[in-house]
This record gives structure tokens, C-alpha cells and sequence, in this order.
């Protein structure tokens, strides 16, 4: 069974699919222009060489394009996009015998992140305290997800930063639900045992 989507988005993908398809080679750079960006910043939230994230965003491009004819539609575009985006930075990694890391900030991430926590707090209040008690924060945020296995990592990301939903998760993880819902809360878990000790400082200074 399909799942359900906001229409305009996918509807809008599975056309420019459809049309790739068809031989229409503008409508695929319409798919990369639309989503390059998404899939730079995630690559660049696994591997900490920066160099390497334009060349493994390229490669999925043209992985995804050489396996369009298997998009079904039965997910959204971007979560079968994703899947390839981490397998084939994976592939760089293992190549280069490096190990996936997360870089960047978890709490603070760019400004089209809308789960961004950095975006929800106000910023009227904002003194130079406040500011260092975020970074510090981030940091230790930054330091567990290190420490978490990849599995519990790549389910965190999806839903805490990428915004998908528990079915895209189990779609782009390929586990059940079950199993999402038991990662992301044990990644949640031990992200919230680093950060309550820095918490409980806080709790008698103004935000």
C-alpha cells in the first residue's frame, strides 16, 4: 500500500520522473536543482572532509539516474533518494578507509532545516551566556551522536533534522516501523543523558 504524501511534492516528483523517463533530460536537472542542496547537507552531516561532499553528491545524482526505471513511487522521491545518498557516501568511505562520521552541528544546522532547534528559540533574549551555553550544548549533542551506533545515527538524522515520518524512516532504513521507533528513542536516550548534566546548570539562569 502507497503511503500518503503532500500532493504537490509528489506528484510534482513523479512527473519530472515520468518525463525523465521519457527522455526528457531537463526535467532530471529539475530533480537536481530541487534537491542537490538536501543531499549535499546530509552527506556532509556523515563524512567530516569537505572536499569529498560535492563529489558524493555528484555520484548519487548519476547512481539515481541510472536507477530511475526502479522508482516506484510507493515512497517519496527524496527518501529513495536518500538511500542511495548514504549508501554511495558509504561506498566513498569504505574506499578511503575512513569510518562514517556525523559533522557539523546537530542542534544548530543550516537555516532550511526547519526541526532546527537553534530556529525555534527566540532571539530577542539572546546574550553572550546564552550563546556559549548553546554552543556547549552542540557540542556534547555532537559528541554523542559520535558515539552512537550508525543505525541509531541514521534513524536520529532522518527525523530529528531531515523531518521524515516513522514510514519513510522504516522505507529508507528498510526495517519496520517497530524497529524506527526503538532506535530513534534509544538515540534520544542517550543524546539526553549527555546534555541533562549541562541542562541542569541552566536551570536557574535566564534563557
Amino acid at each position: 500500500m502507497k503511503e500518503d504524501f503532500p500532493q504537490s511534492t509528489h506528484a510534482s516528483d513523479l512527473v519530472l520522473v515520468e518525463r525523465t523517463l521519457g527522455g526528457d533530460q531537463r526535467a532530471y536537472s529539475l530533480l537536481v536543482l530541487k534537491y542537490q542542496r538536501r543531499i549535499q547537507r546530509l552527506i556532509g552531516r556523515m563524512v567530516r572532509d569537505v572536499d569529498l561532499v560535492e563529489d558524493i553528491a555528484q555520484e548519487t545524482f548519476i547512481r539515481a539516474y541510472r536507477a530511475l526505471h526502479q522508482f516506484r513511487g510507493d515512497s517519496q522521491f527524496y527518501t529513495w533518494l536518500y538511500r542511495i545518498a548514504v549508501n554511495t557516501a558509504k561506498k566513498f568511505l569504505l574506499e578511503l578507509k575512513r569510518d562514517p562520521t556525523v559533522s557539523g552541528s546537530f542542534m544548530a544546522s543550516e537555516e532550511e532545516d526547519e526541526t532546527s532547534w537553534q530556529k525555534s528559540e527566540p532571539r530577542s533574549d539572546e546574550t553572550p551566556e546564552t550563546v556559549l551555553a548553546a554552543k556547549e550544548i552542540a557540542a556534547v549533542v555532537n559528541a554523542a551522536m559520535d558515539e552512537l551506533a550508525d543505525d541509531l545515527k541514521e534513524a536520529i538524522v532522518l527525523r530529528e533534522i531531515e523531518g521524515l515520518s516513522y514510514e519513510e524512516i522504516s522505507l529508507a532504513m528498510d526495517c519496520p516501523i517497530g524497529t524506527v521507533r526503538s532506535r530513534i528513542f534509544r538515540a534520544r536516550e542517550a543524546i539526553s543523558a549527555r546534555i541533562k548534566p549541562l541542562l541542569d546548570k541552566q536551570t536557574s539562569k535566564r534563557w
